[in-house]
């Protein structure tokens, strides 16, 4: 999963961008956005890049391969049976969708398989979604503040909790192309 708001598109455009057509995993994405601005980003990412990108449906199955937004202005959760679920209640830290509420509700769900990234933003949202990983015993990466153009999201997760990783930018591209490795190695071994 990854989180971010203000600072962060960017990045997380280019490491989208970089996902192979293979990619092993799913991807979910929360971003800040506002519903009162039409946003062309999953048509413009999936038509550039390699994976297919797009909005989360209510009731869609998550499926490997595919990285999926967070839509404006709704909580995205997970539900046992791996499908999503859009919730419209109460902002968190002025924000729905909350990179909280989806990392938690992610975590609840996938426990230790879970990497939780975080990226650039303004204010607090994604600390706790990050520790609640972490206490689950899945993987907590932050961008390293002094690389984030907005530096408050990534401080305060690592304020708030031990994280496992903190990476230059660069080394955010290295992370997902060393998971993808790592998967598609394990998988080719396991139907020898």
């Amino acid at each position: 999963m990854i989180g971010c708001s203000a600072g962060g598109f960017s990045l997380l455009h280019n490491l989208i961008l970089q996902l192979s057509k293979n990619y092993p995993l799913a991807v979910i994405v929360v971003i800040h956005r506002s519903r009162k601005y039409e946003s062309r980003l999953e048509k413009d990412l999936t038509d550039k890049g390699e994976i297919p990108v797009e909005k989360a449906g209510d009731k869609q199955l998550m499926e490997r391969g595919k990285v999926y937004f967070a839509p404006a202005d709704y909580h995205l959760l997970l539900e046992p049976d791996g499908c999503f679920t859009l919730d419209f209640s109460e902002p968190v830290h002025f924000c729905r969708p909350s990179i909280d509420v989806t990392f938690q509700s992610v975590s609840d769900v996938l426990g230790s398989k879970v990497i939780g990234v975080l990226l650039s933003g303004a204010n607090e949202d994604g600390a706790i979604g990050i520790k609640y990983i972490g206490d689950n015993g899945g993987l907590t990466v932050v961008q390293d503040p002094e690389d984030a153009e907005v530096d408050t999201m990534p401080l305060s997760a690592i304020k708030l909790t031990k994280v496992d990783l903190i990476l230059k930018n660069e080394e955010l591209f290295n992370l997902f192309d060393e998971i993808y490795r790592i998967k598609v190695t394990a998988a080719n071994f396991n139907h020898l």
